[in-house]
């Protein structure tokens, strides 16, 4: 009786040894292939093209690396200071030109990395719509002002889009505040002394002034003011790009009386990245559009009244000629799988 009870505890005891062992095992191998991975912070500095790339971004990272992530939304100056900070982790869209001395330092300085090229096709300046210089037969538009060509020419046109508000100036639409390129052009007006016949008006939000640039167009009517490409805007809308002095660093310098040099608009992510998320790295280091295909991504969105999240699931539908390159294929195959 003791020795069958001696037996008892001790084979009791192997059992509840091999148990512990064998979870053990299985706790150690868990946590070896199921560790939670960090998430991964975008920025969103309030533009249509950096909220959808954003969302090209987060699709892929998610589904194909399976990072969690989020974005932080805010002007220019405030998510690049987050950015620089350590407290945003990727920028799909740094325009580089705009905010040229910052940028250059944090690189200078270690704390971001520029990893790619997202675009450098880009243009920004004061536009108008085409049919206000050549007319358009088929609405019976007639060319109001068939020599305007550049930006010294608007003197001279300030009738054309009296602001009826203040009817003894020209209204001149300006850059949403915040953004680095309001200072840059209100600064510009001045130096060009086109502030003695238009008045700058702020609309307020991109929304804003991409309802008061369409609202114009579709009736005709005329429209000045700063816009950018890639928009679906511009690719919905035929506007002009007025003229400006050649692009020359000094004249730059002196108070931005020159045109918008193309823009490298480029990938960054911050210092932490490289140990935090390699393999994200690796992939935004291949990460590249075009103006044409955001025009085509934004134009779609508009028109089909979808939402970012939404369009670059359709963009990476069709497109997967350019998007599964960036990445390894067994990556490929989980984001493609997601999009079924």
């Amino acid at each position: 009786m003791r020795k069958n009870k001696r037996q008892l505890i001790t084979w009791i005891s192997f059992l509840i040894l091999v148990l512990s062992v064998g979870l053990v095992g299985c706790s150690t191998a868990k946590n070896d292939t199921d560790k939670e991975k960090p998430t991964l912070v975008l920025a969103d500095a309030g533009w249509d093209s950096i909220q959808f790339n954003n969302s090209v971004v987060q699709f892929i990272a998610e589904k194909g690396y399976g990072y969690k992530t989020e974005v932080i939304s805010g002007s220019t100056p405030i998510t690049f200071a987050a950015f620089v900070k350590g407290d945003i982790d990727i920028h799909t869209e740094l325009w580089t030109d705009n905010i040229k001395e910052e940028y250059d330092k944090a690189i200078k300085d270690g704390a971001i990395k520029e990893v790619s090229v997202n675009f450098d096709d880009n243009a920004q300046g004061l536009y108008v719509p085409t049919y206000l210089i050549k007319g358009d037969p088929a609405r019976g538009i007639e060319p109001l002002a068939p020599d305007l060509k550049s930006v010294k020419d608007l003197p001279k046109y300030w009738e054309l889009f009296k602001d009826q508000e203040v009817p003894t100036k020209g209204r001149m639409y300006g850059a949403p505040p915040g953004w680095a390129v309001d200072e840059i052009i209100q600064t510009k007006i001045k130096n060009y002394g086109l502030d003695t016949t238009y008045n700058y008006f702020s609309p307020g939000s991109d929304a804003a002034l991409a309802t008061s640039m369409a609202k114009a167009y579709e009736e005709g009517k005329p429209w000045l003011g700063y816009y950018w490409e890639p928009t679906w805007s511009m690719g919905k809308y035929d506007m002009t790009l007025l003229t400006d002095e050649p692009f020359d660093k000094a004249l730059w310098d002196d108070g931005y009386q020159c045109e918008f040099a193309p823009s490298n608009v480029t990938v960054g992510v911050s210092k932490a990245m490289e140990t935090k998320a390699p393999d994200v790295v690796k992939f935004l280091s291949h990460y590249k559009t075009s103006n044409a295909l955001l025009n085509e991504a934004l134009a779609y969105m508009q028109d089909n009244k979808t939402d970012v999240d939404q369009t670059a699931i359709w963009f990476l539908k069709n497109h997967t000629d350019l998007w599964t390159p960036w990445v390894p294929s067994d990556v490929a195959d989980k984001v493609n799988a997601a999009l079924k």
